[in-house]
């Protein structure tokens, strides 16, 4: 049976309004304390002659972050030092030329003296410096008795400050001995090296390239002449004193028809 009895109404629901309907019956909206019943303890009074507790420290708005701790105040006035770096390391010392010995280096010591200026090792390659005046019985000996039948390359390295500006390197290897060999020997800028086109006979190509490269003339050579660039051109594209973009420009405008390669 239902309660039509206004006053039971009003004790099943003591605040009938909600916020908001205040605008429709023209009350106030209640307050929190209304809705929940509960009440805002005050705030204890300070003892007598003592001065009220000051506000922590915080930090700017902007570095505020949510569930941050705020800084003691010793911490917001002591900053905090420096990290210390470290010294670097020492940069270790790079591999070192070494004295290289063995039989092959007493054979030529014993045949050649001081013409074998030096004998030497260098990760692992080993190598003879030779007076260029007996280059050509080293490498004929190195052919004929210690069996380096393969002539790996023939190359050149330029030194503008040297006096004998152009490092002249044959690179042998031996197939019964399964080892690997350099000879070099320095030569001046009109001193020609010996050619050992006799010895082995693919020198052929390799003088040449070290001619066409670097302008080292080979003494004996059957066909002294470019292999790369046009016989006509000027320079030798691997002289230190050459530039990376260098043309020989007269060359690209007479056969080429245009001002520059580049």
């Amino acid at each position: 049976m239902a309660n039509d009895n206004p006053q039971d109404k009003d004790h099943l629901n003591p605040h009938p309004e909600k916020p908001g309907e205040a605008q429709r019956t023209g009350q106030s909206d209640p307050t929190l304390e209304q809705w929940t019943g509960a009440t805002s303890a005050p705030q204890p009074a300070p003892p007598a002659g003592q001065p009220p507790a000051e506000a922590s420290p915080s930090l700017p708005a902007s570095d505020k972050k949510a569930g941050a701790t705020p800084l003691k105040p010793e911490e917001a006035a002591t900053p905090k030092p420096a990290a210390q770096g470290h010294a670097a390391p020492a940069k270790p010392a790079g591999p070192a030329i070494q004295p290289w010995s063995g039989e092959i280096v007493e054979r030529l010591q014993a045949r050649f003296g001081s013409g074998i200026r030096g004998a030497n090792t260098y990760l692992g390659q080993n190598y003879f410096v030779v007076d260029p005046s007996v280059a050509y019985q080293v490498l004929a000996l190195m052919h004929d008795e210690e069996e380096f039948d393969y002539l790996v390359d023939v190359t050149a390295v330029h030194y503008p400050d040297r006096e004998q500006p152009f490092e002249v390197v044959w690179i042998l290897y031996s197939f019964s001995r399964n080892q690997r060999v350099r000879v070099k020997a320095s030569y001046g800028e009109n001193q020609a090296a010996p050619s050992v086109v006799s010895l082995w006979v693919t020198a052929n190509w390799l003088e040449r390239e070290v001619f066409d490269m670097f302008g080292v003339r080979f003494d004996g050579h059957p066909d002294m002449r470019r292999i790369l660039l046009p016989e006509e051109w000027q320079g030798h594209p691997l002289r230190k004193d050459y530039g990376i973009i260098q043309q020989d420009q007269q060359w690209v405008k007479i056969n080429l028809g245009i001002e520059s390669g580049q």
